[in-house]
């Protein structure tokens, strides 16, 4: 059998100026030695608990529990405790549009926005555990979308605005949702990509879904809207009330379901709860990237894959952070686009 061969051998490191460990959040390699309970505990107070936990961790291989007993809320622990703060004012979501258009949310503006949303999701019918399909383009409602339903309870499942009306159609019965958040269309690469029509022929096969919330993105698209199923987001969120109160969630109920891409075959559904899921997201965000209070923060992928839940949204707003967004591909028009976002 021959031998793998390697094709790169890299010795050289980069060491850290004396400046930047003096600052830095953790410089000393005894936590790598910590008691992993001890850990996970001490960084669990930096949650806002409604509950605290009995236990830290319950392990029965293959099987682990963590935070028996707690329970708690993500959207509190993302927007409302910092819009009790200072950080009101602090920007929560800087974004801009492929087209150059730009929106800031602050966190006390985030916290309207998300508690109007989730009031919406009720009015529609929406309870603890029911599945929310989303379905949209990098903009600044989806992450409203993903809060609202967070603060409600009801698990939601981002479909890449990306995927194909097939692939939409495949997630949506498997979650068994009964509801879609979409949008008329998104900017990629200078084209729209028609996500309305992508879930008007996805659900000729999902009759269980008898609601559709469309956020209105292009001003100059014509939109087929289904009366009796299809609600334009702004003008349910305008009269749905500025205040919802936030479901104390068990620190293992789910938060979300995220399918894999179903390259080696059927889509799967992986189930993120609550409480290790954000303690995780929030305390590997603020140590590895030592996030500072000042510091403006990009995570480049679409918030559709995992990498874009935990940090773009859950784990730097967890922080306090402030989250940079972007609607289409950093590289176009041109290859600067990306540093003159930057």
């Amino acid at each position: 059998m021959s031998q793998i061969e390697a094709l790169l051998s890299e010795q050289r490191s980069f060491p850290p100026s004396e400046a930047f460990r003096d600052r830095a959040l953790v410089s000393d390699k005894a936590i790598y030695n910590e008691d992993l309970e001890t850990f996970w505990a001490r960084e669990a107070e930096n949650l806002e608990w409604m509950q605290k936990w009995d236990t830290v961790l319950d392990w029965k291989v293959p099987h682990a529990r963590w935070f028996s007993g707690g329970r708690l809320n993500v959207a509190v622990n993302c927007v409302d405790r910092h819009a009790r703060t200072w950080r009101r004012n602090k920007a929560a979501i800087m974004w801009e549009g492929e087209p150059g258009d730009e929106r800031v949310l602050t966190y006390g503006m985030l916290e309207r926005e998300v508690n109007r949303a989730a009031s919406m999701l009720r009015g529609l019918g929406v309870k603890k555990g029911d599945r929310v399909t989303i379905y949209m383009g990098m903009v600044p409602e989806l992450p409203v979308a993903m809060l609202a339903c967070a603060r409600i309870g009801a698990p939601h499942s981002v479909v890449f605005g990306g995927f194909s009306s097939e692939s939409l159609r495949d997630r949506i019965l498997d979650a068994d949702s009964r509801i879609v958040l979409t949008q008329d269309g998104s900017w990629r690469r200078g084209n729209v990509v028609a996500l309305k029509t992508n879930v008007d022929e996805a659900l000729q096969s999902c009759p269980d879904v008898k609601t559709v919330v469309v956020v209105k993105r292009l001003s100059d698209v014509s939109t087929s809207m289904q009366a009796g199923r299809d609600h334009w987001w702004h003008e349910l969120v305008d009269k749905s009330s500025p205040r919802a109160d936030a479901e104390p969630m068990d620190a293992e109920d789910v938060l979300y379901l995220l399918y894999t891409s179903g390259t080696t075959g059927k889509p799967k559904g992986i189930v993120h709860t609550t409480a290790g899921y954000l303690l995780g997201t929030s305390t590997t965000h603020r140590l590895i990237f030592d996030l500072h209070e000042e510091d403006v923060y990009w995570c480049t992928a679409d918030i559709g894959w995992v990498t874009g839940h935990s940090y773009i949204l859950y784990g730097p707003l967890c922080n306090g952070a402030t989250s940079v967004m972007y609607e289409g591909a950093p590289d176009w028009p041109d290859k600067d686009r990306f540093w003159k976002l930057v």
